[in-house]
């Protein structure tokens, strides 16, 4: 029996007060992280390329036709990257 896929979900950024890494008005895909939500974060690729815990208060959900979600998600999955996840990003609150 095969496992259904989880469903994507996707962010609106709303504000970034003193963040380069995120732009207002733009669509982020959320990854999930149980840990950064319970202590009110979620975690996005940011313009970095990287993913990092933000404060959940600077997005709202929203959701996307299917062609908008796969154009979105192929364009992040594009990114190679040999480099670890970075999790220390719990301490990054601005």
């Amino acid at each position: 029996m095969a496992s259904a896929r989880p469903r994507r979900r996707f962010l609106l950024c709303v504000r970034s007060p003193g963040c380069d890494d995120l732009e207002p008005r733009k669509v982020y895909e959320r990854l999930p992280d149980g840990r950064g939500l319970s202590e009110g974060y979620v975690r996005v690729v940011d313009e970095s390329g990287e993913d990092y815990l933000y404060p959940e208060t600077y997005f709202v959900e929203v959701e996307l036709p299917r062609q908008a979600a796969r154009a979105i998600t192929r364009r992040v999955q594009a990114k190679p990257s040999n480099q670890p996840l970075q999790r220390a990003a719990l301490t990054r609150r601005r």
